[in-house]
């Protein structure tokens, strides 16, 4: 294509369609209320799942839609710390046990120094 072709044009800048015919999509209209106050309308599609929940755009709280109930919550289970799965596999005194061991392994290549005798005693 030569430069002429386009000249006098901006690539992308104009659309030469119209939009004589065309229909917008079906749309529902749904109001969402914040818990600071603020009501607001968001258009979806009739074919859309549409969420109990949206963030508010004033505020960024979550607001709830008028006519849709929310669904119910899911039961999560608590994220399993190091500290729980260390526990299903040894007991406190098994624990202290190791740890003695190797606090001695330690003191004995000179890593860890000996725990201070408290005098007030």
């Amino acid at each position: 294509m030569s430069e002429r072709a386009l000249r006098g044009t901006r690539l992308g800048a104009t659309s030469y369609e119209t939009d004589d015919g065309v229909q917008p999509a079906a749309r529902l209209l749904i109001n969402y209320d914040c818990p600071e106050g603020h009501s607001f309308t968001m258009p979806f599609s009739v074919e859309a799942d549409v969420p109990a929940r949206w963030e508010c755009r004033q505020c960024g709280a979550v607001a709830i839609a008028r006519d849709i109930p929310l669904p119910e919550e899911k039961m999560a289970k608590p994220q399993r710390t190091h500290w729980d799965m260390l526990l299903e596999r040894r007991t406190i005194p098994q624990l202290e046990e190791l740890l003695e061991e190797r606090l001695e392994l330690l003191r004995a290549d000179g890593g860890v120094p000996a725990p201070r005798k408290n005098k007030s005693a």
